[in-house]
């Protein structure tokens, strides 16, 4: 948890906008958000009328946050993967993972945990990063350079690295079945260039210019 500590509050702060544009339009949603950090997400959420219940899993508590906003209905503190909701069976219509599988010991048995909680006509909704991006591989390949860093593909707090294709197995072997997966481009001033790259080469390399992959699922 030190390494968490240290993050900056940017690292915790600020709505997932991208994210929450793929959850399905219904005022009466149950909305859990697992790695919830400073809470903006599910106030955006609420905010928005895209849920009637939205309730946060976070490692830890932070001060000036949005985590005791009165539009949250609950907050968990702890870790996913160690400890257990008192939620019934499939009660959420949504679950969220915002880059948060990468984080963990066994990413796998976390998602067959939070399975028995979604609806069966519910939606996983995650991002995770992209191994494969371009100017991770170069870092690695030509300056043989796996140096951790604050933020980005290779994050020091990560312990779990995917490509595209582990993703997908990933999901389905937690009994998810991918429906829509989105790359984004995302790197500092380059999403224009690496969009208009896309575009010119018609996809070809798009698994390349992905920073980051956002999955919507289903449950199986």
């Amino acid at each position: 948890m030190t390494m968490y500590q240290d993050k900056s509050k940017k690292y915790f702060n600020n709505p997932r906008v991208d994210l929450i544009g793929l959850i399905p339009k219904n005022e009466n949603n149950k909305i859990l958000e697992v790695g919830a950090g400073s809470g903006d997400t599910l106030v955006e959420i609420k905010k928005l009328k895209l849920a009637k219940e939205v309730v946060g899993v976070e490692l830890m508590k932070l001060d000036d946050s949005q985590q005791k906003n009165s539009e949250i209905d609950r907050i968990i503190f702890g870790n996913i993967e160690t400890i257990e909701l008192d939620f019934p069976g499939e009660y959420f219509d949504v679950i969220i993972c915002g880059d948060v599988l990468e984080h963990l010991l066994d990413p796998a048995n976390a998602l067959k945990k939070l399975h028995k909680y979604l609806k069966t006509d519910g939606v996983l909704i995650t991002s995770i990063p992209n191994f494969r991006e371009i100017h991770n591989l170069c870092k690695i390949v030509i300056q043989a350079d796996f140096k951790y860093e604050d933020e980005g593909i290779l994050d020091r707090t990560h312990l779990r690295f995917f490509c595209k294709k582990n993703i997908i197995e990933l999901l389905i072997s937690a009994k998810f079945t991918p429906i829509e997966i989105h790359s984004g481009f995302r790197l500092y001033k380059e999403t224009g260039k690496k969009k208009i790259f896309d575009i010119l080469t018609f996809g070809i390399f798009r698994d390349f210019l992905t920073v980051q992959y956002k999955i919507v699922a289903q449950k199986k």
